[in-house]
């Protein structure tokens, strides 16, 4: 039985992995492990396929050490020893273990003396954030990286290469595919290449060719994926152009208009991507205006990824419609812009002594002594400098007054910094 197609097109060394740049591109860390072949542990974490196991099987081929793959929930203890045999054997083995977040003790005990030795190199795949959901023995042994979800340029990137490659992809049949079918193809998967990839090889197999070629349409696209173009533009636009007149509309307070595309996402079976961007709208135009609608969004959010597409829309069309009549600001969204701006340009200085960690023998000769407990002041508060000299008069939140939550907070923070300004000049 042939295998599916984006299987076949797994990478066989680091270069020809798709994406990814920040950790397998020149000079990252992850090709430097392989061309100074010093491998560690590692977890990689992310959204299905956006080429965790790529990873594995990349690194494995560029170091020529066996690969193996086995499963943390249906793999067992005796499957682990015969992985462990053959490093006995061999030297090495590069070992991919999906959903590592459900790795028992029994299993994990097993594992570790072999991390220890270098026999095994794992390399764990998890959707689940590990600092939270694995182990921290698993963890302690293991590098971390974040494996983010592909563009839209890298997964045309990589169904173009299935399309020319003879020996593993579809290279020996005369496809052509229609450029607004590929532009939907590489917008369409929220950045998971193995369904693309799938999806294309259904599309080619299940088009009878004419005249010795096999034209794969939009219409052809849309079927395998089970999903409908936005709209058919030549310039593949109408994803990000529908999602930019939610926010607008969502920021404009136009409730009808947030609803209309609202829909076309949901026509589109796009789910991913409405909920995502529901959850950063509210967030950065609503803040601290409506702190309980963010908190009802992410609830509304979470009851249509468990519900799904048709009723999934119920809980997102209450939040849009809170969304809209709610009061707006973007303070919190402004305040966090200009602190990183401000250390992305280097104008930071040093943390004053008194706020240092203070916990261990010796901070008292280093100078690190004059800390006010709040707790042991009225109302909780005492004056003192929390922000470095070379900045300390820096002001980022710039609060709003069009909500009662938001005007309650200004308040406070103006009488908070009015009692700063106090205590500095002796009042």
């Amino acid at each position: 039985m042939q295998k599916p197609l984006a299987y076949r097109m797994r990478p066989k060394k680091i270069d020809e992995i798709v994406g990814q740049q920040d950790l397998v591109g020149p000079g990252k860390i992850i090709q430097r492990m392989v061309h100074a072949k010093i491998l560690s542990s590692m977890i990689l974490y992310g959204p299905p396929g956006t080429g965790k196991t790529s990873i594995a099987s990349a690194i494995a081929g560029s170091t020529k050490y066996a690969f193996r793959i086995l499963n943390a929930a249906t793999d067992t203890k005796k499957d682990l020893q015969i992985v462990a045999e053959e490093a006995k054997m061999s030297g090495t083995v590069v070992l991919l273990l999906d959903e590592i977040h459900r790795l028992d003790k029994t299993k994990q005990d097993f594992l570790l003396p072999l991390l220890e030795s270098g026999q095994i190199i794992l390399i764990g795949a998890t959707t689940e954030n590990p600092y939270i959901n694995i182990n921290p023995a698993i963890r302690s042994r293991t590098q971390i990286f974040q494996v983010n979800p592909l563009s839209y340029t890298d997964i045309q990137k990589g169904i173009e290469r299935a399309l020319r490659d003879k020996e593993n992809g579809l290279g020996n049949l005369n496809v052509n595919l229609e450029p607004e079918a590929i532009n939907f193809l590489s917008k369409s998967t929220n950045g998971d290449l193995r369904s693309s990839l799938n999806a294309l090889e259904l599309a080619v197999k299940s088009t009878a060719p004419i005249d010795g070629e096999i034209n794969v349409t939009l219409v052809d696209v849309e079927t395998c994926l089970q999903k409908k173009a936005l709209t058919q533009d030549k310039a593949g636009d109408a994803h990000y152009n529908v999602i930019s007149a939610l926010q607008k509309s969502i920021r404009g307070s136009d409730v009808n208009a947030a609803l209309h595309y609202a829909a076309r996402l949901i026509e589109a079976g796009d789910l991913n991507s409405l909920t995502r961007r529901l959850m950063v709208i509210a967030y950065e135009d609503i803040g601290l205006a409506n702190p309980a609608a963010c908190a009802r969004t992410v609830t509304a959010i979470q009851a249509a990824d468990r519900l799904g597409l048709p009723e999934g829309q119920i809980p997102l069309a209450d939040s849009i419609i809170e969304l809209c009549l709610s009061p707006k600001s973007n303070s919190g969204y402004a305040a966090i812009n200009a602190a990183v701006d401000e250390v992305k340009s280097g104008n930071y200085g040093e943390i004053p002594l008194a706020i240092r960690d203070a916990h261990y023998k010796g901070a008292e000769k280093l100078g690190i002594v004059g800390y006010k407990y709040p707790h042991d002041y009225p109302n909780g508060w005492v004056a003192q400098q929390y922000l470095p000299d070379k900045i300390k008069d820096a002001k980022y939140y710039q609060p709003k007054e069009n909500s009662k939550f938001e005007n309650a907070l200004s308040k406070q923070y103006k009488r908070l910094n009015d009692a700063n300004k106090g205590a500095k000049n002796g009042n």
